[in-house]
């Protein structure tokens, strides 16, 4: 049996926690308003997008967790009918 990644795990623990904005508009709303501490993407997150999430890190300082799931298979994750390219953890 394979180990799971502890960058999975503590996906895991957040989406169990319930304090997660799932999805680049939201993610990307979250961050401009500085409520973001950590961003988990998914492993074919479109280019564009991780440009925009390292800028905004450099100004934010948060975290970017890049995942080796592809963007399906977060959405399973996420327990959600569709596709999730970034889910981000929120401040408390």
């Amino acid at each position: 049996m394979a180990k799971k990644k502890s960058s999975e795990i503590s996906l895991k623990d957040e989406l169990k926690k319930g304090n997660v904005a799932v999805g680049t508009k939201s993610v990307m709303k979250n961050i401009r308003n500085g409520k973001i501490i950590k961003v988990y993407t998914a492993s074919n997150c479109p280019a564009q997008r991780m440009k925009d999430l390292e800028s905004f890190s450099k100004a934010s300082k948060f975290e970017i967790i890049p995942l080796k799931v592809p963007n399906d298979e977060l959405g399973i994750v996420c327990k959600k009918q569709y596709s999730i390219s970034m889910l981000g953890v929120l401040k408390e």
